[in-house]
């Protein structure tokens, strides 16, 4: 799919607002919540969750451009935590085959911090 510059720009945008949030929220609930628990991390993930699930009721009911989805999900949701994506994927994916759902919610939480460990760990021998 090749995409438009106004939708290009709406992405960019959606991120850069995204980032933003993302770093003011974490920096703030962190210093409120000072916790060993990366809370910030969590509620960022569990707010972009709720927002997306949000969004995609919304887009069933109402049309809206593709340049605004774009700027709210793939942008603004996408920089604020990539886990919403992956919560209202596994969601669809639950509605469909309960089977499907579980998998992709095992692979991506197992496989990622599986990764972010291998990862850090061949890193952390080079750097010995």
């Amino acid at each position: 799919m090749i995409f438009s510059w106004q939708t290009i720009l709406a992405i960019g945008t959606g991120g850069f607002l995204g980032a933003v949030a993302r770093a003011y929220s974490i920096h703030f609930s962190n210093k409120y919540i000072p916790l060993e628990f990366p809370v910030g991390v969590l509620l960022v993930n569990i707010i972009g969750s709720f927002i997306i699930g949000s969004l995609f009721a919304i887009f069933a009911h109402y049309t809206v451009g593709d340049s605004t989805k774009a700027f709210l999900t793939t942008g603004f949701l996408g920089a604020l935590t990539t886990y919403s994506t992956f919560a209202i994927e596994s969601f669809f994916l639950l509605q469909t085959s309960l089977l499907l759902g579980i998998s992709n919610m095992l692979l991506n939480v197992l496989g990622t911090v599986l990764a972010a460990a291998s990862g850090y760990k061949i890193l952390h021998f080079f750097f010995k």
